[in-house]
């Protein structure tokens, strides 16, 4: 996903960015403080992109993205120009696309959170002692330029941070989203006739992707007859069982007749139940009754 469209989706606008400045406290002397350190950082950036990559290397945690060479490459590349673009006293959305780039690549390379922000750690707490170093005669004013940099080190960490779990649940969103669809399989069996497998429990979300991929099925196949196959399905409550039903009427409305097989006892007693009129729905046994019955209602045998 390209930085600018999930600055989209991260609700990143110039108004948020001045917010999250504003959260950690960045102000106008912070950013003269920041800049002071320029030449100081810019000339050692090499140093510090490479203490980060070996505290990383250093972690057993992190030996998943420590061999991935081209990872590492783009990463070490990126590191370099996020030190040189924080002393720079410019926070605006270009800032933020850099951190964004560097976020989705710590997703993609699966580095845990935590093993990242001890690396960031180590590598901010070196940057301290060079700081410290720099200004030994005046170690107040070199802490203050520290922490002034640090300030902008956690506006940086909100972004990554946040960056590396929206990329995970975006992860579990399409990983559950593949599963739905490998839960509700099409089977086209001839022309006109469709067979859909039903396994396991049907919750609501589930009973809504039954229902569109079976009409958009019944369309791209120009189905006659779709034999739904409830086998594997030991029981349903009383919505999945109505919405269940209404799939079947709309079925019906673009075309389709649906014939239920292999109904368990539970099934049965909660169609009762619920009340459905029964001359809706068209039953069978099990599969092979089912199928039966469709070639009889489409006319003809299976090829």
């Amino acid at each position: 996903m390209l930085t600018a469209s999930l600055m989209q989706h991260l609700y990143i606008t110039e108004e948020d960015i001045q917010r999250r400045l504003k959260i950690v406290g960045f102000g106008d002397e912070d950013r003269k403080r920041v800049l002071a350190l320029s030449d100081l950082i810019v000339r050692q950036a090499e140093d510090y992109t490479k203490s980060f990559f070996a505290h990383l290397a250093s972690l057993d945690e992190a030996s998943g993205f420590i061999n991935n060479p081209a990872a590492v490459q783009t990463a070490w590349q990126l590191k370099r120009e996020h030190l040189v673009s924080m002393v720079q006293g410019t926070y605006g959305p270009s800032y933020v696309e850099e951190r964004l780039r560097l976020g989705q690549l710590y997703a993609e390379a699966k580095l845990d959170p935590r093993v990242f922000l001890g690396a960031y750690h180590h590598l901010m707490r070196t940057i301290r002692f060079r700081i410290m170093e720099d200004y030994r005669l005046d170690p107040v004013e070199g802490f203050a330029h520290f922490v002034s940099l640090e300030k902008i080190a956690f506006f940086d960490l909100s972004l990554i941070i946040d960056t590396i779990a929206y990329e995970r649940e975006r992860l579990i969103h399409d990983q559950h989203h593949a599963i739905l669809l490998l839960s509700t399989p099409v089977l086209r069996v001839r022309k006109h006739l469709l067979i859909l497998p039903l396994i396991g429990v049907i919750d609501p979300e589930r009973a809504k992707r039954f229902t569109e991929t079976l009409l958009e099925a019944v369309r791209l196949y120009r189905a006659k007859v779709v034999v739904v196959d409830l086998t594997g399905v030991a029981g349903m409550d009383v919505a999945v069982t109505n919405h269940l039903a209404q799939t079947m009427l709309a079925a019906r409305l673009i075309g389709a007749t649906t014939i239920l097989t292999g109904m368990s006892p539970s099934v049965a007693e909660t169609i009762n139940t619920v009340g459905i009129d029964t001359t809706l729905l068209k039953t069978a046994l099990d599969l092979e009754a089912g199928i039966e019955e469709a070639e009889r209602m489409i006319g003809g045998r299976a090829a």
